[in-house]
């Protein structure tokens, strides 16, 4: 055979693997509202970047009549390209071939791509849209899913780890995007579910749709398996870019610095808290009036949250924020939002990305159900995490720090580098209302005019303590501040702690409360 003859012969059996699992079966994915996987990429990465491996791979099955069958690339797609001119790994499961199904050489093509990113230092972006195991493969397929398993974890804390269900996600195979970093679900495309909606009605006879049963709403606003829902395909690529605007490339590199812009002057901080500790506000306002250019890029924004996380930029370096939402729960602290925040700082620490911390709560909420929920156990992820974090940790109390809340919230007692204060914070073992009638109910109880002696009694409790000053005094606030100058104060701080070290006890691991 001449070059030329070679050359042509490939060229054909690209074209072949490039059509995936036929046209009738790219019609069909087309007619579900959905990309193909290749579009995916494409659409994904920067144009003409992407790189394509094993694209001849062929499975090895040979019962029920796999033998006779051609999968061309076996289901999945794999190979490397560039976002923002970076490179990255990726792979996407292509739904037109078998169903997307993993089999063996299925899930070797993906632990193949994902020992690369590890490798190489660049992070994984995996798109889901499979049917599960390829059950003619029996074991094999569940071996292939361990496989994947084990190098999620390998991976974790070592480079950015992205999971895009744009299709069925089921069985075992949610488990891969649930050990991933972040998870991105698109509203009537995404599925993520342990056991379908059929079994579920023959083993427990309810009937349940399969978006009812695990769609991106309810991932994105139930479960908080998802950490970023849109409408589209297109949008959520969007999202995707610009997460890895802010992300290092691994735990050993830094986020890209970014141009630095003052905040927006909409956003003035000393108008967006009412003066009355009331009154609800958006948290997100106060972040956006001391970052960068007002950018404040939210993270689980549709769950639990009455705690609000994300990425900004001070100065043109990352920071993420952690932050109570007196809009929602008054900001307080339970089950949902203790894991959410525990998790992204965990994750920030791990990507040495410094920490700011705004708080505004009346600490944990009470309540029987928070109670048989485990709300010791999960608000206690928050202060694990705290006190495990190396990275910059800095504190503003704007309104209301109170009893357990207060501690958690990175208080200096879980080593704070820096915690600020504004003149109007309140620090104390509960509020100023309910402990006055604790400490005072017999003189209040006794008192001519009830009212009046309650309310004396509240502002006595306020003078001497539920005030920023005499926590100040005992050195547990760094200074009081004025809210004009909070991101000046921020700056500063994230400036002098930049070349941070902390020596942490030799051990294998800590034990967190899982």
């Amino acid at each position: 055979m001449s070059s030329d003859k070679k050359v042509r012969e490939l060229q054909k059996r690209r074209k072949e693997v490039q059509q995936g699992g036929g046209e009738q079966a790219i019609q069909k994915q087309v007619a579900m509202g959905k990309m193909t996987a290749r579009e995916r990429i494409i659409k994904l990465l920067d144009e003409g970047s992407f790189n394509e491996y094993d694209m001849f791979v062929e499975h090895e099955a040979r019962d029920f009549g796999m033998d006779l069958k051609i999968l061309h690339g076996d289901g999945v797609i794999t190979g490397t390209g560039t976002m923002g001119g970076r490179p990255v790994c990726i792979f996407a499961q292509d739904f037109t071939v078998a169903g997307g199904s993993l089999g063996s050489m299925h899930a070797r093509k993906i632990t193949k791509i994902m020992d690369h990113s590890l490798k190489m230092r660049m992070p994984l972006i995996g798109i889901n849209d499979s049917g599960g195991a390829r059950i003619q493969e029996g074991v094999n397929s569940l071996a292939g899913y361990g496989e994947i398993f084990f190098r999620n974890t390998l991976a974790s804390g070592v480079i950015p780890q992205i999971s895009v269900i744009l299709g069925p996600c089921a069985g075992g195979a949610v488990y891969s995007p649930a050990l991933t970093d972040f998870v991105f679900v698109v509203d009537s495309i995404s599925k993520m579910f342990i056991t379908g909606p059929e079994v579920i009605k023959t083993v427990l006879g309810e009937d349940i749709s399969m978006e009812e049963l695990g769609g991106a709403r309810v991932h994105s606003e139930i479960t908080g398996n998802a950490h970023f829902f849109s409408e589209s395909e297109d949008e959520c690529f969007d999202q995707i870019k610009a997460l890895l605007s802010y992300l290092p490339w691994s735990n050993t590199d830094v986020p890209a610095r970014k141009k630095v812009i003052q905040p927006l002057e909409k956003y003035n901080i000393s108008e967006i808290v009412p003066g009355d500790k009331r009154q609800p506000y958006d948290v997100r306002n106060v972040i956006r009036s001391v970052t960068d250019g007002s950018d404040f890029f939210e993270i689980q924004e549709n769950w639990a949250a009455n705690i609000v996380i994300g990425f900004g930029t001070m100065n043109g370096h990352t920071v993420g924020f952690v932050a109570n939402q007196p809009l929602v729960l008054a900001g307080v602290l339970d089950v949902d939002s203790s894991d959410k925040a525990g998790r992204f700082i965990r994750y920030c620490d791990a990507f040495n990305i410094p920490i700011i911390t705004l708080v505004d709560l009346p600490g944990y909420l009470p309540g029987v159900d928070q109670e048989h929920a485990g709300v010791i156990r999960h608000g206690a992820k928050v202060l694990y995490a705290y006190s495990e974090a190396t990275v910059p940790k800095i504190t503003v109390i704007i309104r209301k720090a109170y009893g357990g809340g207060y501690i958690a919230m990175n208080s200096r007692h879980l080593r704070a580098d820096f915690v600020f204060a504004w003149p109007d914070a309140e620090v104390a073992v509960m509020g100023p209302e309910g402990a006055a009638n604790i400490i005072f109910r017999k003189e209040i109880a006794s008192a001519e005019d009830p009212e009046l002696m309650r309310a004396q009694k509240v502002q006595e409790y306020k003078e001497k303590f539920a005030n920023p000053y005499v926590a100040a005094a005992k050195g547990f606030i760094d200074s009081v501040i004025e809210p004009g100058e909070t991101r000046k104060s921020l700056l500063h701080a994230l400036e002098v702690s930049g070349d941070k070290s902390v020596g942490m006890p030799a051990k294998k691991h800590g034990i967190p409360p899982f």
